[in-house]
């Protein structure tokens, strides 16, 4: 496919680009891993003769979109996934030709172990919409061949990677709604029209090569000019009735580029929020863009030397994470482990703010009125607050019978707690503890936590 060019396509690449790997290869990032053998769960358009056998997959998507402005004109960017079969073959010494070469389950090179293994290219085509007919896409087949050299340059083998023609028809209408507004409705149908035969009798067998011949992680850019999309997430009050009436299968469209923009629209097999982003601390494509890189990070590093080397042979993007994370400096690391966004523009409360005019509880500087270590209560009328003995009655709530063991003990209040719900806690350390009381105030490093009906002060102070 040719790709024309697309006002503000790379405002939204990044994410559309997390779209299309999502899932296409998962931890531990080997080809001969459970979880990587049936794949492809997102935005898969096979051929309908296949979704005749299996009605839970679909061959087409439908995305319909709001449009403000006198005569908004659209350029829609298709991007999908082309799965291709790639086998290893082995150099067979003396021989020569086609006869050279032997299919083998793995083969050692360098630092890979290569593997079997379904790929994909991505393939990607650019439309002024709409047009008086249809769009119809086609993508060739073909096979390429990549030869396995090792440190002395020597062929020990090669790769052979097959690709099925793929068809498809794109269609799309705009037509305006009833109304003061001047809305525009846009339907967007990205349909798979490639003829396909069953090569078995099992319907699960036959999805491999089904997906062979499908759109893998198929979705839509667009773009707006002499207009502006409506937000179908967070429409304005007048356009809510005109976004209930709106249809969305296999796709959804959410705003897409920066915050404010009106102009893009992502519309992906899973549904995101408006101008979604990847997190500026994600370094890496893990192809698991919704869970953690910290996480995925750490595991990939604890790999042996043995899996490592089945990861780099698996596939061209988990050797190019393999060897990212191999040079990934500590401060990179460090970074991935958390941030704040947005609350550090808030204001810092301090002691002297009127109670209306706090800022709310999930503002962090809320923390700065609140002192567990010098706070106090209540209770029956006297004040409990850090070094206090209370004598421990757990109430009727207690469901847990070691709890109910701790009836009658003292205990020295070490924090009072209150939370955003209004309710109090009492934090404890049990006397019992007092001979490590010396060496370490709170030997087990945890407290007991009580709520004011289940402890009875004493009076005493330690």
């Amino acid at each position: 496919m040719t790709t024309a060019s697309m006002p503000g396509v790379e405002d939204a690449r990044e994410i559309a680009d997390a779209v299309l790997f999502e899932g296409y290869m998962l931890y531990p990032y080997r080809a001969n891993d459970a979880k990587n053998r049936v794949r492809w769960q997102f935005g898969v358009l096979a051929p309908p003769r296949y979704t005749e056998l299996d009605p839970s997959e679909r061959s087409c998507l439908d995305t319909e979109l709001l449009l403000e402005g006198p005569r908004p004109a659209l350029t829609v960017l298709v991007r999908f996934l082309q799965v291709q079969r790639r086998i290893v073959e082995q150099a067979v010494p003396g021989r020569t030709g086609a006869s050279g070469y032997q299919e083998v389950d793995s083969l050692d090179v360098g630092a890979a172990t290569y593997l079997p293994w379904d790929e994909a290219t991505v393939q990607e085509l650019t439309l002024s919409m709409p047009t008086e007919r249809p769009a119809v896409l086609h993508v060739d087949g073909g096979t390429e061949i990549e030869e396995l050299r090792d440190e002395n340059g020597v062929i020990r083998g090669r790769l052979v990677r097959t690709r099925e023609p793929v068809d498809a028809v794109l269609t799309a209408q705009i037509t305006e709604l009833p109304g003061p507004y001047g809305v525009r409705k846009a339907e967007i149908e990205l349909a798979n029209r490639t003829v396909w035969a069953p090569v078995g009798e099992a319907v699960g067998a036959q999805r491999p090569d089904a997906l062979r011949h499908s759109l893998v992680a198929a979705h839509l850019l667009l773009s707006v000019s002499g207009g502006a999309f409506i937000s179908q997430l967070d429409p304005p009050e007048w356009a809510s009735g005109y976004v209930a009436e709106c249809h969305n299968i296999g796709a959804f469209p959410v705003l897409a580029g920066p915050a404010g923009a009106r102009d893009l629209v992502l519309a992906a097999p899973i549904i995101l929020y408006d101008h979604p982003q990847v997190a500026p601390e994600s370094a890496m494509s893990f192809c698991d863009a919704t869970e953690m890189d910290e996480m995925l990070t750490l595991r990939t590093m604890t790999l042996t030397e043995q899996e490592k080397r089945q990861v780099r042979g698996s596939d061209p993007r988990a050797a190019e994470l393999m060897s990212q994370l191999d040079e990934m400096p500590p401060e990179l690391i460090g970074r991935l482990h958390g941030a704040i966004r947005s609350m550090s523009s808030l204001p810092r409360p301090t002691k002297a703010t009127a109670p209306d005019e706090r800022p709310p509880w999930w503002d962090p500087g809320t923390d700065n009125d609140v002192s567990p270590e010098t706070d106090s209560l209540l209770v029956d009328g006297i004040p409990v607050r850090a070094g206090e003995k209370v004598l421990l009655r757990p109430g009727r709530r207690r469901a847990d019978a070691q709890d109910m063991f701790l009836a009658g003990r003292v205990a020295t209040v070490a924090a009072v707690f209150f939370d955003v719900d209004g309710g109090n806690h009492v934090a404890v350390v049990l006397d019992d503890l007092a001979d490590l009381a010396d060496e370490l105030p709170n030997p087990h490093g945890r407290y007991l936590y009580f709520q004011p009906d289940e402890i009875e002060p004493l009076g005493v102070r330690s």
